[in-house]
């Protein structure tokens, strides 16, 4: 029950409990590969006149490739997300809160998960954080263990090394 009839709210808070399919058009274009529902919890409540706000929190998986080593990888996504809806009229230019219609028969919360998500979804993933990639020259994950390629030596760094002992005597 992601969407409330405003009328509703005249009774008291609403709680919207509900669950969003990751293949769900209001994720389309944000470039996340869902592999679980979004599932969603929270509670709608008036805040002034024509002013909604919703306290609540999701969660799902995205998943996608290790950006060091291209292994597959699925990863958690939790947030709380506040949200202000407004009826007024210069609510459409305001970028803290959701516009709605003024006649609207359902204040829906979907947008406000849309947006959350979008911003707490990593842009890259990883298999774990202490990830070693692959060899750039053969490329065996370095994650199994080191690769037979001999030490690159760059002409460039080689007076670094020297002053690096220098400055630690």
């Amino acid at each position: 029950m992601l969407q409330v009839d405003p009328k509703e709210l005249a009774r008291g808070p609403v709680d919207t409990p509900g669950e969003i399919a990751g293949d769900d058009p209001a994720f389309a274009g944000l470039g996340l590969q869902l592999v679980a529902p979004v599932r969603v919890a929270g509670r709608l409540q008036e805040a002034g006149e024509g002013r909604f706000y919703w306290q609540g929190s999701f969660q799902t998986e995205v998943s996608g490739e290790c950006r060091r080593c291209l292994a597959p990888v699925t990863v958690p996504i939790a947030a709380e997300v506040g949200a202000l809806f407004s009826q007024e009229t210069d609510a459409a230019d305001d970028p803290d809160c959701y516009a709605v219609p003024p006649d609207a028969r359902v204040i829906d919360v979907t947008p406000a998960v849309r947006e959350e998500l979008a911003l707490t979804a990593p842009e890259f993933l990883l298999c774990r954080e202490d990830c070693q990639g692959l060899c750039p020259r053969c490329g065996r994950d370095l994650n199994m263990g080191p690769c037979d390629c001999p030490p690159v030596t760059d002409p460039r760094w080689a007076g670094l090394a020297g002053l690096k002992d220098k400055l630690s005597q």
